[in-house]
């Protein structure tokens, strides 16, 4: 018996993975979000590899896990591939609070994000020919 199998959401030539409870602002990782968005996949895997922000590693994993679902699960190409989504979601905030001057308190908050990466198959231009 068991369950109905789902439709797939997207079209046959794109493929995406999500990445849950990142440890950083939303703000934040959309900058590292911005940076990869509508480029090649393996100039991407570079910019991350050589980014300064320290999310970028888990972005990176994100992205990584992307290509794989496209070449494994949905045989695509992972030359062609682009990353033609790249969207931050807002997770939970953990609330902490510290001790300050004067009997009051100051409160710490810790936020978490969501990340989900979509890479597309596009063909590559036909060469002209001379």
């Amino acid at each position: 018996m068991g369950k109905r199998k789902r439709e797939r959401d997207l079209p046959d030539n794109e493929a995406k993975a999500i990445c849950k409870m990142l440890r950083v602002s939303p703000q934040k990782l959309n900058l590292v979000a911005q940076l990869i968005r509508g480029k090649k996949a393996a100039t991407a895997l570079a910019d991350l590899e050589f980014s300064r922000k320290r999310i970028s590693t888990e972005v990176r994993k994100c992205l990584e896990s992307a290509i794989a679902n496209a070449e494994n699960n949905h045989d695509l190409d992972v030359d062609d591939l682009i990353v033609a989504e790249a969207h931050v979601g807002k997770a939970l905030v953990i609330k902490r609070f510290s001790p300050r001057g004067r009997g009051r308190v100051g409160q710490i908050l810790k936020p978490f994000s969501h990340l989900t990466i979509i890479v597309r198959q596009v063909e590559a231009p036909a060469e002209a020919k001379a």
